[in-house]
């Protein structure tokens, strides 16, 4: 069975978030992570949710998938950054994660809100050790196409661009976002390496 971690950005998605209506169809095979940093978020503080999401998932399905938006993108891959860092490549069990990073927001560019995510700005890619794919848009006014497909091949993920999808966000009015979940389904079957 599959498991999915959701990975908001800043102050979380709202119920008409494309990850919010995914999660309440998935039921309990979802997870929210439950940082206590909403609003101005620290790094540490949602690297730590994801741990604790990932830990109570890791429990009962071998397959994981991270579903990361915005700022949680980042957050997903400073988890496996902390895991690579403390050993733990091989609890995580690359193999059975997947990572589903939708409109990672440039955290040097001038539109990126520094003064609610400090704790942000210096993150770098490194590549992802497990099957994933990066989501942008075209428009999106935290991340220009360049910088979003320089993220891509730094996390040595597949990268799809939508069109006029802004930041692939409840503004978007994507609703329940079936082109999305079609691309993810896409990802999670395919076979691992």
């Amino acid at each position: 069975m599959v498991s999915y971690v959701i990975i908001p950005g800043i102050d979380g998605s709202d119920a008409r978030h494309w990850q919010s209506l995914w999660e309440k169809r998935w039921g309990g095979s979802a997870v929210r992570v439950a940082p206590a940093s909403w609003s101005r978020p620290e790094l540490s503080d949602w690297v730590d949710a994801v741990q604790t999401a990932y830990e109570s998932v890791a429990r009962h399905d071998s397959e994981i998938v991270l579903v990361a938006h915005s700022l949680g993108c980042w957050t997903a891959a400073e988890w496996f950054d902390r895991q690579d860092r403390l050993g733990r490549v091989g609890r995580v069990r690359p193999a059975g994660v997947t990572a589903f990073l939708v409109a990672p927001p440039d955290t040097r560019s001038a539109s990126f809100p520094s003064h609610a995510a400090p704790s942000y700005v210096d993150v770098t890619a490194r590549p992802l050790p497990c099957r994933s794919l990066l989501v942008a848009s075209d428009d999106d006014p935290y991340c220009d196409p360049a910088a979003s497909a320089a993220f891509a091949r730094e996390w040595r993920a597949p990268s799809h661009f939508v069109e006029n999808h802004g930041h692939i966000n409840s503004a978007s009015g994507l609703g329940d976002w079936p082109a999305g979940q079609e691309l993810l389904r896409t990802l999670v079957d395919e076979p691992t390496a």
